[in-house]
């Protein structure tokens, strides 16, 4: 199907991208369709993450007919010799290469020291299979930041079309203290308590052989396309407009940079930015000590997803 709409496309000389639905994870299928990650933080955060029976017994993870909650806990005080918070990691059993991929995001965990992510990488060869991360954040901090992180020889021009403001150019993991180029959304709705309060909203990744780019839409705004709306069963990202983020291929070869990517969702506390930054974020204490004694503050912190469409 999707060749014939780029044939079509291509003789009427106009410029789409049109992808057929892959993969509806919804409810219970994200439980079936990703694997939970039990291992020690790349990021040195104050968490602990645990397996799948684990976040079953604790009730980290809960899915019904139209949701999906992935939370830490909040009611254990830790001891500061002991592991972080129990948390989850999850990543997808498939990985992608060119695909539009549509989270539709109730909820986003928010709290001091929280550092909420929706990503996608490869893990067994970071940071030459890339990473893209879509939803990032730190201690309530918003708007939500758009990054990749590269191997060498990938940088960004500094004027490009999209509505967020980019910041470092050079995604080489080695450089900048491994900041990658990133975007910042020009709107506070796209994360944290803010984004909570209106309802969440539309996150969508386009990774195509000459870009990538990232789009958000609030829940009440009147511009989401229809076809990401409603999960239609096919999607033509030439409709919906610029882009918060655009990472264009002209000097940085997306293909070289990139290879198959799994989609990873987690929540980590403190670590190497959310805790590096914590003094500056207006948040009490020192971060891994406002982790290990406030359970309750992490009531909030979770993620609630309607659902996660994939296509290819």
């Amino acid at each position: 199907m999707r060749f014939v709409a780029a044939a079509l496309c291509f003789a009427e000389t106009v410029l789409c991208a049109t992808y057929s639905l892959s993969d509806s994870i919804v409810g219970s299928g994200f439980l079936s369709n990703f694997n939970f990650e039990a291992i020690a933080d790349p990021t040195h955060g104050r968490v602990n993450y645990v397996d799948s029976a684990t976040a079953a017994s604790e009730n980290l993870t809960f899915a019904s007919s139209n949701t999906f909650i992935l939370r830490a806990d909040h009611t254990t005080v830790l001891s500061s010799s002991g592991p972080g918070r129990n948390s989850v990691r999850i990543k997808s059993n498939k990985v992608y290469t060119e695909h539009v991929a549509i989270f539709n995001v109730r909820h986003m965990p928010q709290g001091c020291g929280t550092w909420p992510a929706i990503w996608e990488t490869d893990g067994a060869n970071w940071p030459n299979g890339g990473e893209i991360d879509i939803v990032e954040g730190i201690n309530d901090q918003g708007p939500n930041t758009i990054t990749l992180h590269t191997s060498p020889g990938c940088t960004m021009p500094a004027s490009r079309d999209q509505t967020g403001t980019s910041l470092q150019l050079d995604c080489n993991t080695a450089v900048n203290g491994d900041a990658g180029c990133g975007v910042q959304a020009p709107t506070a709705l796209s994360y944290g308590p803010t984004f909570n309060n209106n309802g969440g909203g539309w996150f969508a990744v386009e990774r195509a052989t000459t870009y990538i780019k990232v789009w958000f839409w609030a829940r009440n705004d009147t511009s989401v396309p229809t076809d990401v709306e409603n999960g239609a069963s096919s999607v033509d990202s030439s409709n919906w407009g610029t882009p918060t983020a655009y990472f264009p291929n002209t000097n940085c070869d997306i293909a070289s940079h990139f290879d198959a990517n799994n989609i990873v969702i987690n929540l980590t506390f403190c670590g190497d930015w959310a805790g590096s930054v914590y003094a500056s974020s207006g948040c009490p204490s020192t971060c891994v000590d406002y982790v290990n004694n406030n359970p309750s503050a992490f009531v909030n912190a979770y993620f609630d997803f309607a659902s996660l469409l994939v296509y290819t």
